[in-house]
Parts: structure tokens; sequence; C-alpha cells
């Protein structure tokens, strides 16, 4: 089983081609139970002009499809930037069991900075194991270019 810095590296690698569209660079990928890579996501939120297509949300929806169902139960998400309330809710809805995330959102991060949505236990799902801050300098230099430049 491959490192969480290893599939983080995989992670920053793919965020950075969302930059041609202009949008965050932010990816994710959704492994199975024994590790493997079975969908990922960049954000396509100005590519595709849908609010919806965040990096989470876009690996979620490609999973669900391949596996023919929305419970991702026993899955793991990486994503190079703390999800945000949306995206936490639908890592919930999707039965997530474990989160690994690199760069802390302290604006809008809903996975412990901010909010802790996917821990919350008045909501009927929840993440069992959420990790921060897996190659955070990187994850973190990588959105600081993106947001320099703008």
């Amino acid at each position: 089983m491959r490192s969480d810095e290893d599939l983080m590296a995989d992670a920053i690698e793919l965020a950075q081609t969302a930059l041609a569209t202009g949008d965050v660079p932010v990816a994710a990928l959704v492994l199975d139970p024994a590790g493997y890579v079975i969908s990922q996501g960049v954000n396509t939120k100005e590519r595709d002009s849908d609010p919806t297509a965040h990096a989470e949300i876009v690996a979620l929806r490609a999973a669900g499809k391949a596996l023919g169902t929305a419970n991702l139960s026993q899955h793991t998400l990486v994503v190079t930037l703390e999800p945000c309330v949306m995206c936490a809710g639908a890592i919930a809805q999707a039965r997530i069991s474990r989160l690994v995330f690199g760069a802390w959102d302290d604006k809008a991060g809903a996975a412990g900075s901010k909010h802790d949505l996917v821990r919350d236990r008045s909501l009927p799902h929840r993440v069992a194991e959420v990790i921060g801050g897996i190659s955070e300098a990187e994850c973190r230099a990588l959105l600081a270019d993106f947001f320099a430049e703008k």
C-alpha cells in the first residue's frame, strides 16, 4: 500500500492540471479498501461553469459511477486542500471512511480547522479517520502561487 505522502504527491501533480482552465489547483483521489485509486477529480468550477464542481465532488461522482453505488464506506479520499462545507457534506453522505488532506483551510475548512462537519456527531454518517497536513507546504505553495497570479 502506498503512503499518504506518495498519494498526495500524485494529487499535487493532478491539481496542476486545473491551472490550464483557470480553476483553483485542487485535486482529489478516491481509493478503494485495498488502496487502489478508483477515481480522481480536479476543480472544474470555472471550466464547467458549475459551482459544485469542486475536486472532491468530481472524484466522488466518478467513484460512484465506477462502482455503481453511492456508498463508499471503507474508501479513502485524498485531497490537496481541506474540504469546504459543501464537500464535507458530500464526503459524509458518501460514507467515506478515511479522509487525508494537505493544506488546512483556515477560512472555509470543514474537517477540523474552521468547522468539523466530517466528524459531527449530530449527522448520521461520519468519517472515522481524518488526517490533515500531509505535504502541507507543497499543497499550500501551489495555492499561494495560483492566487499570487490573480
